[in-house]
């Protein structure tokens, strides 16, 4: 399936926002919210990502269409390492281990922010390198 790159970039700097509410606030409840929010995007699809949502009713109906779009499929996996990354840190908040509720937020934190400001998309690079190694795994079977 193909999308918007739009979308996801909007997505990352809205992520960013309440991640830095996270860090500031130590909010498991938001950060557990936004791995939720994280998982539905990766799990089910980006249409069931509650800030698409948002993009594709309120912001893409003002935008010309797209130049060209994006396979979704690498746009997932990153959520996916999103929701390991916030879940981790949910799971710090939660149990009282700080520092770990402080490293999983910022790693989130941290690649969300990087696709926001740079485009630059850590599951999206890392995507390729794993469909190849299962590729080998499953060719020398």
């Amino acid at each position: 399936m193909q999308t918007d790159p739009r979308g996801p970039r909007l997505v990352a700097a809205l992520s960013s926002v309440v991640l830095v509410l996270v860090l500031r606030t130590g909010s498991c409840a938001l950060l557990s919210a936004q791995a939720l929010a994280f998982a539905l995007g990766a799990f089910g699809g980006l249409r069931f990502s509650p800030s698409i949502g948002l993009f594709q009713v309120l912001v893409l109906p003002r935008l010309a269409p797209p130049a060209e779009t994006e396979d979704e499929r690498p746009l997932r996996f990153d959520q996916g390492i999103l929701t390991v990354f916030a879940a981790v840190g949910a799971l710090g908040f939660g149990t009282g281990v700080t520092w770990l509720g402080l490293l999983g937020g910022s790693a989130a934190l941290t690649a969300a922010l990087a696709n926001a400001v740079f485009g630059y998309c850590v599951g999206c690079e890392l995507y390729p390198v794993v469909r190849q190694a299962q590729g080998r795994r499953t060719a020398g079977t």
